[in-house]
């Protein structure tokens, strides 16, 4: 299951900073991959691992590659905070802070 969640404009960005993009989308990746960690549905871990190995940092695409992560994301159970669209959920609390900090290093700011 390939997630696709966000979407930079980047207009007014010097073209001569490929750079930084890759260093802001690598950030990006990271940080969902991070912050989503502890919404993650977690039995044995396998779908959490799955996160990371199945997430080529930098690519603008997170994977959860276990083969019922489709189920889990839109029909999972919820005990505490784990839980269905733990990306989705994530990403609605904590989107202006990893934004604003890819921003910065845009920016030259980080």
């Amino acid at each position: 299951m390939k997630i696709k969640s966000y979407q930079l404009n980047l207009n007014s960005i010097n073209k001569s900073t490929p750079n930084k993009i890759n260093k802001a989308q690598k950030y990006i990746d990271s940080e969902i991959l991070r912050r989503s960690d502890p919404l993650v549905p977690f039995r044995t871990g396998s779908l959490k691992r799955s996160g990371i190995t199945g997430t080529k940092i930098g690519t603008g695409v997170i994977e959860y590659n276990t083969p019922y992560a489709k189920k889990q994301y839109f029909k999972g159970r919820a005990t505490g905070q784990r839980g269905r669209y733990w990306v989705r959920r994530m990403w609605t609390s904590e989107k202006p802070d990893i934004l604003g900090n890819a921003q910065k290093i845009i920016n030259g700011d980080k």
